[in-house]
């Protein structure tokens, strides 16, 4: 669904991917990982039109994106779940949720049922501002909120980062949850490598803007990708 071939981002003259490919298919987990700094976040950005490349293509669903604006991405399925989460801090839990709204038809505008089941919390929270939860229920909301785009692909930008052990679990769950649906591709940037490995079923390895290894999870050697992740 999802094929990324060869592309370049660059901010001013730092250039922070080269010639990066990647692809993501529906049922899948596609894990990107990599330390700090080695773009990851930067693969997302090009993967939602958040930040123009300068080479390469982006396509999905047999369509050519790599021109088109992130809400026009939207409109086509995909979503995504940014680092440091981004919720609406004034804004209640269910207005939150109804921003998800902006991209879908006027007839699909109700929040899936499937948001409250995978994450009961926000429901007994619907009144509460988004900037009184925890980090962890912050981080529910805002993937709670992607849903609510009925996306066809779903990024996750390092979804446990600064959150609680039982809320990872939470986290986890509704991810396996989502792929196992079969209908969604999910592209998931992790540094926890043991909540990857357990979610993956192909990885992406980067090391200073390239894709240093990739494959299924089976092909992947656990102590090669390792030595990609220490400090």
């Amino acid at each position: 669904m999802l094929d990324v071939s060869g592309i370049d981002l660059h901010y001013g003259a730092a250039q922070a991917l080269r010639k990066v490919s990647m692809t993501a298919e529906p049922g899948k987990v596609t894990c990107v990982l990599g330390r700090n700094g080695v773009g990851k976040t930067s693969l997302l950005k090009a993967i939602m039109g958040l930040h123009p490349t300068s080479g390469g293509a982006v396509t999905w669903e047999g369509t050519p994106v790599t021109k088109l604006p992130p809400y026009e991405r939207a409109r086509r399925g995909m979503a995504i779940v940014p680092q440091g989460r981004e919720v609406f801090p004034l804004m209640s839990v269910r207005e939150n949720l109804q921003t998800g709204f902006a991209p879908i038809p006027r007839s699909a505008r109700t929040v899936p049922d499937e948001v409250f089941e995978l994450f009961p919390v926000l429901k007994s929270m619907l009144d509460r501002r988004g900037g009184d939860l925890s980090g962890g229920q912050q981080q529910q909301l805002a993937i709670g909120r992607a849903l609510v785009t009925r996306p066809r692909l779903l990024v996750l930008d390092e979804p446990t980062e600064g959150i609680q052990p039982s809320i990872i679990k939470d986290i986890g769950r509704a991810i396996g949850y989502l792929r196992d649906k079969g209908t969604m591709a999910i592209v998931l940037v992790e540094q926890y490598f043991e909540f990857a490995r357990d979610l993956a079923d192909q990885f992406v390895v980067m090391e200073r803007g390239e894709v240093m290894m990739a494959g299924a999870k089976a092909d992947l050697e656990e102590g090669e990708v390792r030595k990609f992740l220490t400090v």
